[in-house]
């Protein structure tokens, strides 16, 4: 059975940082992209951030582009999805999912497997 585990939500200020974490654990190998997406209330899934395993490759919403950063050190069961200078409009539950998709990260229907989900809140 695979398991997706986030932590490292919390409730911050604007302009802070904030650092999540997924551990991914189960028989998948490690041949398998991250992502993360976020759910504010009243409002979609919405994709946020993604990693490739294949060659590592990065890709990001526009709105936390310049300002998130995902990363999956040694390719291991565990990314990161670090957050700087958080904004309200941050505020969500986020997920992280994982996919054998190669081509599509972007969207939330290719991935698998999916986590229980870390509360964000940002104050302003």
């Amino acid at each position: 059975q695979v398991q997706l585990v986030e932590s490292g939500g919390g409730l911050v200020q604007a302009g802070d940082s904030l650092r999540l974490s997924c551990e991914v654990s189960g028989r998948t190998g490690s041949r398998y992209s991250m992502g993360w997406f976020r759910q504010a209330p009243g409002k979609e899934r919405e994709f946020v951030a993604a990693i490739r395993w294949s060659d590592g490759d990065t890709y990001y919403a526009d709105s936390v582009k310049g300002r998130f950063t995902i990363s999956r050190p040694n390719a291991k069961n565990t990314v990161y999805l670090q957050m700087n200078s958080l904004k309200p409009e941050d505020t969500a539950a986020y997920y992280c999912a994982i996919t054998r998709n190669l081509v599509v990260l972007t969207d939330q229907g290719a991935y698998d497997y999916w986590g229980q989900g870390t509360q964000v809140t940002v104050s302003s």
